[in-house]
């Protein structure tokens, strides 16, 4: 018998806030993460602001020492973690920690201490490169450390399939938990690679936007003016609980995960195939029983390029036919910037507070309807609307998509 799977803690860092609290707020109030960025190593790269973490402090969750050791992204981590694991109430004592795991994703994992290695290395030699820099770089390391500093001996994942890396984290620790594997998982993903090879890389491609005197209003999904993603950084945690696990403990379930599906394009490195992503949600709603008449809302994967918008507009009509028009369908990266391994973990939380609440996150700096966009985007304003059964998109290059059905608890 397949078992209840539910989420009883999440934490988050990011441009919009590096607690709940004030992240959901702030997604409420449709407000812009993103921001010019200043340094001078941006200058001369066509795209020049980012989602940056602001007021961070990591010595909330780390000692000198560690600082010394753990990349940014490990860092944004364990800390999205650790908020997670409060929110959870979870006793360590009490706990059979050989039947909880960490499945934590990163799409780059630690790039910045890699080209910080390599500079050091070209400038005075091999003997500056740390010792720390494998296991600081490495994009498994996040999960090795919060699995260290836990204690949980349980499975361990580290997917790393770009942009569906956090969903794909979340939906095989739903899994595993499902099946019996285990009781609970730490799950979700983290990134931390605004540095200027990143962005000359995508600039190259031509997929980020260069709205650069106008940085809140650039991420713009599904709007017709688009002109390419916002890159972001942050770090999303789910705490996956088997339902009667936490109903024994007395927990607060705060969702239930019901479904995932994930499918693969194998159609181009760079250009989706709607009918991957189609694919995806059919088996994401399959696996709950939810017939799509039933999905109130969709966090959509919504980068603002040109064409990912499009075909994702093409899949999710493809899946619900007229119903596409009475979903409610918001892209959350208009706030955000899209966080890369990260996002799929953030827009879950989103999710997940979306059926709580009964609130629609708005699609802000939507202004010039794009007529093959033509779903109810929920433009510019949040809106209360019951939301009952929800799917979280997530896309990645290469193909991979990963989709979560969620639904409220009772």
């Amino acid at each position: 018998m397949k078992r209840r799977v539910v989420v009883t803690g999440y934490g988050i860092v990011s441009p919009l806030g590096n607690n709940i609290d004030t992240f959901w707020q702030n997604i409420k109030q449709g407000k812009s993460g993103i921001s010019k960025l200043s340094a001078e190593k941006f200058k001369g790269i066509n795209t020049q602001i980012g989602g940056l973490v602001q007021n961070f402090i990591p010595e909330e969750y780390f000692d000198s020492k560690e600082l010394q050791k753990y990349d940014l992204f490990i860092q944004y981590a364990y800390a999205a973690a650790k908020q997670a694991l409060d929110q959870a109430n979870l006793d360590m004592d009490q706990v059979n920690k050989q039947r909880i795991g960490v499945y934590m994703g990163s799409g780059i994992g630690g790039f910045n201490t890699l080209l910080d290695n390599h500079n050091a290395m070209l400038d005075k030699g091999p003997r500056r490169v740390s010792p720390f820099l494998i296991p600081m770089m490495i994009s498994n390391m996040a999960t090795g450390i919060i699995s260290i500093k836990t204690g949980f001996t349980g499975p361990s994942f580290s997917p790393v399939s770009a942009c569906a890396t956090g969903n794909q984290a979340i939906g095989e620790a739903f899994l595993n938990i499902q099946n019996g594997y285990s009781d609970a998982i730490l799950a979700g993903g983290a990134e931390a690679t605004i540095n200027p090879l990143a962005f000359a890389g995508f600039s190259r491609m031509r997929a980020m936007s260069t709205q650069n005197e106008t940085p809140t209003t650039a991420s713009r999904p599904f709007d017709a003016t688009r002109d390419g993603f916002v890159m972001s950084e942050g770090a999303g945690a789910l705490f996956l609980e088997e339902y009667e696990h936490a109903k024994k403990r007395g927990a607060t379930i705060l969702g239930e995960i019901v479904g995932y599906g994930a499918t693969t394009d194998a159609h181009h490195i760079t250009t989706p195939d709607f009918q991957g992503a189609a694919n995806a949600m059919k088996i994401a709603m399959d696996m709950g029983e939810i017939q799509p008449e039933d999905v109130d809302y969709i966090n959509a994967h919504a980068t603002s390029t040109p064409e990912g918008d499009r075909s994702e507009t093409k899949a999710i009509k493809s899946v619900f036919n007229d119903h596409a028009y009475h979903l409610k369908v918001s892209a959350t990266k208009s706030m955000t910037g899209h966080m890369f391994g990260a996002a799929g973990g953030v827009e879950a939380i989103i999710t997940l507070k979306s059926i709580s609440e009964n609130i629609a996150p708005a699609t802000i700096n939507y202004k010039n309807p794009d007529s093959e966009c033509d779903l109810d985007c929920v433009p510019n304003e949040a809106i209360e609307t019951n939301i009952n059964v929800a799917l979280s998109n997530g896309f990645g290059f290469g193909g991979h998509n990963a989709v979560i059905t969620m639904k409220k608890y009772s």
